[in-house]
This record gives structure tokens, sequence and C-alpha cells, in this order.
């Protein structure tokens, strides 16, 4: 009895043992994955576009609202101003949420099967995107017919020019349309090199201002819609990041309206503009972060273009983003 009680009881520490080891591997797995998220969280990196007139970015830098918002959270700022680059980069895991991309960035990342979902808006300013000629006798689209015409492809200045060319039964294929940035296709404007140009931001401020004959604006022809964004995955893992970086868009918006001189001042100061310019251009752009009907009818019209352009294979239904 002795013996076989000592057995028993052997028999017991033994699996007492490995129930407690196996429990011990368990609780070390659940805090190294802990760990790792942590870890992965150590830092974040948003994108930093300030142009055309990116004000909530600015602001939320010079008055460290992000920073403050993730608090023991590293903020880093990626400086890529190109579309595509961003989508790359949010791909890749160097660029957590693109804080202001476009509309046709998002489609194009989106359509060739990247992950990538829309968080919420960050501008809509058809009224700043603008086609300048210099001849003052171009007033309609029968009037572009075999000009040439610069703009950077694949943006929102290459739909405005589609959609415009559109209203009167025309096409791209009815211009000679040149792929060029804007800073260039402003320099070619004034160099005589090309009739008109697709121009934005404080370039089509002072395009206009220099006396050029402006040909159309976006308003009622595009939505020309700047988002934020992150991956699927990134957003179903990390909720309290997406409510904070939700909270701290808000707090940016209050302050600009609050402090509306001061944020321009800071505006200005950034971009190196005059105040005044700033104030003008200000009043073109809605920075309200809801993701309405007309946005999501927006995305679809941008989406069509795309597909219609060429830009993408396959039509793409839009509703898939949000």
């Amino acid at each position: 009895m002795l013996v076989a009680s000592l057995a028993v009881s052997l028999f017991v520490g033994c699996g007492s043992s490995k129930e407690g080891a196996a429990n011990n591997d368990a609780g070390q797995t659940e805090s190294a994955d802990t760990a790792a998220s942590e870890e992965a969280l150590d830092e974040l990196t948003f994108t930093y576009v300030t142009s055309p007139l990116n004000v909530p970015s600015i602001i939320d830098k010079d008055q460290k609202i992000f920073e403050k918002a993730f608090e023991g959270t590293k903020v880093n700022y990626a400086e890529i101003t190109s579309g595509a680059d961003q989508t790359q980069a949010l791909a890749s895991g160097d660029v957590q949420v693109l804080y202001a991309v476009g509309a046709t960035s998002v489609i194009l990342s989106a359509a060739n099967g990247g992950d990538i979902k829309v968080v919420n808006m960050y501008s809509r300013s058809p009224k700043a995107f603008c086609l300048f000629a210099k001849d003052d006798s171009i007033k309609s689209p029968e009037d572009l017919v075999g000009k040439t015409i610069a703009g950077p492809t694949g943006t929102n200045l290459h739909e405005l020019l589609a959609a415009y060319l559109a209203t009167a039964g025309l096409s791209i294929d009815d211009v000679n349309f040149v792929n060029m940035g804007i800073p260039d296709a402003k320099a070619a404007l004034e160099g005589g090199s090309i009739d008109c140009a697709l121009l934005a931001g404080a370039a089509a401020y002072q395009t206009q201002s220099q006396g050029y004959n402006l040909v159309t604006d976006g308003e009622g022809l595009i939505n020309a819609i700047i988002a934020v964004a992150v991956t699927n995955e990134f957003y179903e893992a990390h909720p309290e990041v997406i409510e904070k970086l939700e909270s701290a868009q808000k707090e940016i918006l209050s302050y600009i309206s609050e402090n509306e001189d001061e944020a321009l001042a800071a505006v200005a100061t950034e971009l190196d503009l005059d105040e005044a310019a700033v104030k003008d251009m200000y009043q073109y752009y809605d920075f309200s972060l809801e993701i309405t009907d007309e946005d999501k009818a927006g995305f679809q019209r941008t989406a069509d273009f795309m597909y219609e352009a060429g830009m993408i294979d396959e039509e793409f239904d839009t509703s898939t983003l949000f």
C-alpha cells in the first residue's frame, strides 16, 4: 500500500509539473505576443504632406498634437509627396498612417490588390484645382482641341481636365496632354512652351495673381478628395490607435477653428507664403472628417475615370474601401 501510494503521488506530481509547465509556456507565448504587439507600436509613422494647402498636417506638427495623443509612442513623420510612394510605404510597413493621400492613389493601390482602408476624410478642395491658359481667347472645352496641356498624370488635375473636356463630348485624346509636375507645368506656361497648365494650391494662386487666364477650376467637375488611410490589417489589430487618431484629428480642427489667425500664420511660415494668400486659399478647403455619401460617390466617379483612362485594368467598386 505504501509503494502504491508513493507511485500515485509521483504520478500526480509529474502531471501537475507538466500542466504547470504547459501553462507557463502558454503564458510566455501570450506575453511574447503582447510584447511583440507593443514593440510594433513603439513607433508610429505618419506621412507629412504640406501641399497644396494641408493646414491640419502643418498644425499637428506645429502643436505636437499627435505626439501628445500617442504619449509613450515615438511619433515619426515621413515627407512622401508621391501618392504611389505613399501607398508603397504603407504596404511595406514603413508608414502606418497615410495622413493626406489622394483618392486616385488609394484606388490604384486597392485595384492592384493592395491592403488599404479609408479611415476618414482629410479635405475636399475642387476650387483649388485649376486649368490656366496664356491665351485669353481660350474659354471653353472646344477651345482646347489640339492644344498642348501639361499637368501630373493620374491626379485630381488629370481628372479635372478629362471631366472638363467631357462636358463638350471631348476626351483627353482631343488634346496634347503632357505629363508634368506642377512646378514644371507652371514654368512651361510662363515660358510659352505649352498652351495650358493644370495647377493647384499655391501655384494656382500665384498664377492667377499674375493675370493668367483661368479657364476653369474643379468646382462641379471633381470632388478633389484627399483621405486618411491605413491597412485593413492595422485597422483590425489596433482599434485603440484608430480611436486616438480620430480624437487627435478633431483636436487639430478645433485648434484651427479657435485660433484661425495663428494657425494660418503658421501655415504661411511653413509654406513660405504671404499670410493674405493663405487666407484667400483657405476658404476653398473643406477639412471635415466625416465620410459623406457625396464623398463615396466622388470616390466612385474617380475610379470610373481611372478605368476609362486606362489607369486600372478593371472597373472597381470603391464601397470596399470604407
